[in-house]
Order: C-alpha cells, then sequence, then structure tokens
C-alpha cells in the first residue's frame, strides 16, 4: 500500500499547484465569469418548452440533476441508472465498483454504450479490453445526462445503446463537509471546497471523499477518490479549464458467487472473503474553448488516464466445493493484474450559419486517442503474499481516429432535420512478451451515417426520431484471438427511434418506440464455458419506454417510468430464437414525493422482470460447482426505499434513507455462483456549509 500512498499524495499535490497557478491568473475581462469553464456534453440539456432548446433533441434525453441526486440518496451510480427509462443494472455488490448496465434491451453484462465523464471516456477498454474496469463515484458527480437515438453519432465509440455522460461538481465559494454512516459499518465523509478570485474570472475547487465498509456478505472496500478543478478566462473569447483525479479502492469482491443449497438456505457469508480487487486511476483533462465569432466556436479537449486493476483470486477444489456445497479454496493464487493507459486530444467546431437560406446549426469535429493495456497474470500461493511468476504478459494497444460532421436545419419554426455522420477507424496490435514478442495486429474503419428529425405540435409537445448505424469495437482478445487477425468488423447495428414527448404544467411524459438490428452482437455467456466471449450472430431489438410525471398539489407528487422490451434476441447462430442474458422484458419505477418547505421525502419501488443469466436460456440454476459462466433464469423482483432530508438551516442539511424496506431477499446476477442483492439497510448523514 506504501506505493499508493504515495501516489495519491503526489496526485494531491500536483492538483493544489496546479489550482493555485491557475487561480492567480487574471483577465481584463470579467463577462460570463460565473459560467463553469470545465468540459461538459453540450448537446445534453433538460428538455424545455423554447424551440430553440427542443429543436437540439432528436432522440430521448433524460437528466438527474443534483437536488435529485440528493434526494435518492445512492451509494452509486448505479443507483441513479436504474431508475432511467431503457437501463437495465446488474449489482456486484452495493457500491458497483465495476459498471453493470445495459440500455434498451443490450445485455448488462455488456453495455455496448458509451460512458464518459465531463465528456471525456473513462471506461479503460474501449478497444483493447474490458470497459467494465472503472465506474466513477457518485460523491463527485453534479448531474448525469443520457442521450439515446441518433444525436449519439456525436461521440464514439461504441454508443448502440447510447451514451451516459457524469458531469462532475465544480464547488461553490466556500465549504461544505458531508458525513454518512450506515448499515454494514458503512462509514464516509466528503469536503467540498471551492472559490473565485477577487475579479471572479479564475476559480479552483477540490471534491475529496473518503470511505469504508464492511459490505453486504462481508463485500468489504476502503475507497478514496479526490478531484480538483480549476478554470479561467483568458480573454473575452478565451476559456481554459483543467481537471486532476486520483481514485484508489481495495475491495474484497469475486467472481465468485454463492453456491444455491446456500443461497435457499438464507445465508449471507462472503463466497470469496480472500479473493482481492484492487483499483486505481489518475487522470488529467484540459478544456479550451475560443469564440472565433458570432457564429463560429472552437473547443478542443486533451485528456490522460491511467488505470490500474489488479485483481487476486485464489483458485477452488471442484470436488471439495460440490461435497461442501460452498467453494472451497485452495492455496494457490492468481493475480490478474492489468493497467490501462489512455491519452487523446478531440477538437470540435460549432457553426450557426444558413442552409439554403434556412437557419442551420452545424458541428464538425476530430479525435485521436491511443489506448495500451500491460496484461500480467502472476502465479502465486497463500504464503507468498501475492509475489510470484508471471507466466503470461502481453501488450494491447490500439490507435484510433473518428472523425463527425452533422447540420441542424430549421425547415421551419416547427420543423429540424439533422443528418450526421461519422467516421471511426482503428488499429489494434497484440504483443505477447512471454512467447518470444510473438505480435498480431488488424484494422478496421467503419462508416456511420444517420438523420434525426423533431416537429414541434406546440409549445410545449414535440415527436422526435431518426435511423442510425452505431457500432462497437471487438476488441483485441476477440479480433486477435489465438494470435491470428479474425477479420472481425466490429458489432454494427442499425438503429431506429421514435418518439413523443411533452411538459404541460403539472403534466409531463414521454413516450418512445425503438427498435435495433446487430449484424453481428458478441456476447458473453455462450454455451461453450470455455470462451468469455463469442460471436453471436444476428440479434433483434423491439421495445418501448414511458415516462410520467404529474404534480398532485399540495407539495405531493409522481415521478414513473416503465421500459418495456418484448423482443430481444439472437435472430441466427447456435442461440437462434434465445433471449439475450440479462434483458428483463419489464423494468419500471414509481416514485411518491412530498415537498413542503424544507422538508422532502420519497417512497420509491423499483421493478425488475424475470431474465436469464446466460445465452443458452437454461431455467434452472446448477447446484454444483462447475467453472465458467454460470447460467438460470433469474427470478423478477421488487424494491421499495424510503428517503426523506431536512433543511435545518441554509447551511445544514440532515438526511437519511431505509433502503429495501421489505427486506426482500433477490438475485442480481449469476457468475460462477449466485449474486445476492442486499438486505434492508438503513442510512443517515449530514451536510454543513461554511
Amino acid at each position: 500500500m506504501q506505493t499508493r500512498q504515495s501516489s495519491l499524495s503526489v496526485a494531491i499535490t500536483l492538483a493544489l499547484v496546479s489550482l493555485n497557478t491557475v487561480a492567480q491568473q487574471k483577465s481584463d475581462a470579467v463577462e460570463n465569469k460565473d459560467k463553469t469553464i470545465m468540459p461538459t456534453l453540450e448537446v445534453i440539456q433538460v428538455l424545455g418548452s423554447a424551440n430553440s432548446v427542443i429543436l437540439e433533441h432528436t432522440g430521448s434525453v433524460v437528466v438527474v440533476e443534483r437536488k435529485q441526486i440528493e434526494k435518492i440518496q445512492p451509494l452509486s451510480t448505479e443507483d441513479i441508472l436504474r431508475r432511467i427509462p431503457g437501463i437495465n443494472t446488474k449489482s456486484e455488490e452495493e457500491t458497483a465498483i465495476v459498471a453493470n448496465f445495459g440500455i434498451r434491451g443490450l445485455s448488462a453484462s455488456e453495455s455496448k454504450s458509451l460512458m464518459l465523464e465531463d465528456g471525456v471516456p473513462v471506461a479503460p477498454g474501449l478497444f483493447i479490453g474490458n470497459d467494465r474496469y472503472y465506474n466513477p463515484r457518485i460523491q463527485r458527480i453534479e448531474r448525469v445526462e443520457v442521450l439515446k437515438g441518433s444525436s449519439s453519432l456525436r461521440y464514439g465509440p461504441s454508443t448502440i445503446g447510447g451514451v451516459v455522460n457524469y458531469q462532475t461538481k465544480t464547488p461553490d465559494d466556500g465549504a461544505m463537509l458531508t458525513g454518512r454512516v450506515g448499515s454494514f459499518n458503512m462509514q464516509e465523509v466528503s469536503l467540498e471546497a471551492g472559490g473565485k478570485n477577487t475579479s471572479g474570472d479564475a476559480f479552483a475547487g477540490i471534491v475529496a471523499t473518503h470511505a469504508s465498509s464492511d459490505g453486504f456478505m462481508d463485500k468489504g472496500y476502503e475507497m478514496t477518490d479526490v478531484m480538483a478543478k480549476a478554470g479561467v478566462i483568458l480573454s473575452n473569447d478565451q476559456k481554459l479549464g483543467i481537471k486532476i483525479s486520483r481514485y484508489e479502492n481495495d475491495a474484497d469482491i469475486s467472481y465468485r458467487g454463492m453456491l444455491k443449497d446456500d443461497y435457499l438456505a438464507g445465508e449471507n457469508y462472503n463466497p470469496g472473503a480472500d479473493d482481492k480487487y484492487l483499483t486505481d486511476r489518475t487522470a488529467f483533462d484540459i478544456n479550451h474553448e475560443i469564440t472565433l465569432s458570432n457564429q463560429a466556436t472552437l473547443k478542443t479537449l486533451v485528456y490522460w488516464s491511467e488505470v490500474t486493476r489488479d485483481y487476486w483470486r485464489y483458485n477452488v477444489d471442484t470436488d471439495a466445493s460440490n461435497e461442501a456445497g460452498r467453494w472451497v479454496f485452495t492455496d494457490s493464487l492468481t493475480g490478474n493484474n492489468r493497467t490501462f493507459d489512455r491519452v487523446g486530444i478531440e477538437t470540435r467546431l460549432t457553426l450557426d450559419h444558413k442552409f439554403l437560406g434556412m437557419p442551420a446549426n452545424s458541428e464538425f469535429g476530430v479525435r485521436y486517442m491511443q489506448e495500451e493495456a500491460n496484461d500480467t497474470r502472476i502465479r502465486a500461493v497463500r504464503s507468498a503474499d501475492r509475489t510470484g511468476v508471471n507466466d503470461r504478459h502481453r501488450i494491447d494497444s490500439a490507435d484510433s481516429y473518428a472523425a463527425h460532421g452533422q447540420t441542424r436545419i430549421e425547415l421551419s419554426e416547427r420543423f429540424a432535420v439533422t443528418p450526421g455522420l461519422r467516421v471511426e477507424s482503428y488499429e489494434q496490435t497484440r504483443v505477447i512478451l512471454t512467447d518470444n514478442n510473438s505480435t498480431a495486429k488488424t484494422s478496421n474503419t467503419e462508416l456511420l451515417p444517420g438523420v434525426g428529425a423533431t416537429y414541434n405540435l406546440n409549445q410545449s409537445a414535440q415527436l422526435y426520431g431518426g435511423v442510425y448505424r452505431a457500432f462497437s469495437p471487438a476488441t483485441n482478445g476477440v479480433a486477435l484471438d489465438g494470435l491470428t487477425d479474425q477479420e472481425l468488423e466490429g458489432e454494427n447495428s442499425t438503429n431506429y427511434e421514435f418518439g413523443l414527448r411533452s411538459n404541460q404544467g403539472a403534466l409531463s411524459y414521454e413516450v418512445a418506440a425503438f427498435a435495433m438490428n446487430f449484424s453481428n452482437q458478441v456476447v458473453t455467456g455462450n454455451s461453450d464455458p470455455t470462451l468469455s466471449q463469442s460471436n453471436g450472430g444476428k440479434t433483434e431489438h423491439r421495445g418501448m419506454e414511458f415516462m410520467l410525471g404529474y404534480k398532485l398539489g399540495s407539495g405531493f407528487s409522481i415521478d414513473s417510468n416503465a421500459t418495456w422490451v418484448p423482443i430481444s434476441e439472437f435472430k441466427s447462430g447456435e442461440n437462434l430464437g434465445n433471449r439475450l442474458p440479462y434483458t428483463p422484458k419489464i423494468i419500471a419505477n414509481l416514485s411518491f414525493n412530498y415537498q413542503h418547505e424544507g422538508i422532502s421525502t420519497a417512497l420509491t419501488a423499483h421493478h425488475q422482470g424475470e431474465q436469464f443469466g446466460d445465452a443458452t436460456n437454461i431455467e434452472v440454476i446448477p447446484t454444483d460447482a462447475a467453472g465458467g459462466i454460470w447460467g438460470g433464469l433469474i427470478p423478477a423482483y421488487t424494491l421499495l426505499d424510503l428517503t426523506a432530508q431536512y433543511s435545518l438551516a441554509n447551511n445544514i442539511r440532515l438526511f437519511g434513507a431505509v433502503k429495501n424496506i421489505t427486506d426482500k431477499r433477490y438475485i442480481t446476477g449469476l457468475r460462477q455462483g449466485i449474486y445476492v442483492g442486499p438486505e434492508r439497510s438503513f442510512e443517515m448523514g449530514v451536510s454543513y456549509k461554511f
């Protein structure tokens, strides 16, 4: 741990030095001095009544603001995502250390959706490996933005399901200290502190969190997350923003789930108590914006990150495990340890102009990104304390280029059309150092056209729709399997969407229908347990999303949404006619809210329909300790949560929650055993603003 602590100290020192330097910069310009300068996903906004806002969206958009996040009192980002229509989550433990979510009938084990933080890709391996190994901490998040439909062509890769952007906090003047305690010995403290210079043209702030817990089923963790931000207005037409962050988390989680008999008996022990999942991430973003004219703006974003994931797992004695009805571990230990490095630069030019005499807005962008993963496999024994022989050492890398252009054309005051095109080109390389530096390469280029449209029925209602081509790249382990170019294109899908949304006084609603046709989908959970991924062939996805909100009066309101995906199935291959894993037909959320003066309460219900654990669609969960990917039919469940908060004074907020009120015992996933959802838990906390 000494090296990790030193890295954290260096990161914090660099952050504070950078903040101090930027905050001392002066500028003659003071206009717009209160605006946040950090990178944002600017296309995503709360749907309003003004035409200028409505016409920007050709697909479904959901935004969860800070006040809504505080009402939910989440422990993880997935506590927010599971309440958004179209999204299915598959939690492995209560704080979602790894990301597990799917959008619109896509498996929650492989989201095929792009995850961003302040517009920057944060999934460790978009082209080269698993993208689940890092998930932003909810304590640093100000706003969650989900974009689905043809507008996602502005981003890439892996936008088949859509785009999730986590916008981070920018601390106000002063400081706020928040503490929270809860079940399983959960303890959390967060600090938000910031300020501006006297002229108001520069700001700096920091958000820091330390949390620990014994964890449900003894899946404990100790987490530290520090993020520093600063910005300066350089002149009337130039801004500069910077963000530095450092994250560390040591967790007692494993691929091992509970065996069936113990699950049915109500046991709550950690099936892999000695396994360790150790992650850290250091990242640096710089964002520059220059106004070229009243009609043209150029934004440039430079980013770098390094994610380290060490996963130490003990081997099991299968025969002894079968006899005992629970995992029996040997003294043999394997460390699957990886480091992911990424550097990228992206620039976007936006233009307000005329097209054949009609108002138009265009955006053109280019991106270069380089990724590299250093993958080692360490064979050790229990007494060696995570040291041993590296018997497999490989380097996966990818260079990728992307360009996009789109133009929104207002054909009339009510009708707008947005055609666009994205190009993604990339080269992947795998080098196995423990096999005489054996090397393999492959490359691919994807053309992704699309068009979206909006039509305003009146000032408060709008029709929207679109069709676009989307893709997700086959990662190095699949594209270069066996050190042979498999000549795989990316996973390609043609997506369709049509919807209606409205906001009329006390009533707001949205209905959207969608369809996705995969020419080839790579899936986890093939019937061959020796394969972690394989070609699933053609798949089809059909469904609808519903949202309804209504203010009842006297402080009472309801918010509800539902996702219906009747079709999410294989159309070719050995699993023809089967449903994709982790794609329930029904997901629904209902929240009954009350707010009066300083009091706010919410009773929420989350329902998740039954779903299969693998592509073979076996229904009976196995009882033995066989290896590989497990399957079975996961039963439906409904969870109830109660949250409340009270503003004791302008600077003091009290809050508390009871989660899983009915103490429902349920299954969240299957992977070498049964993953159990958290039992009833209690939390309480206080925020004090200085």
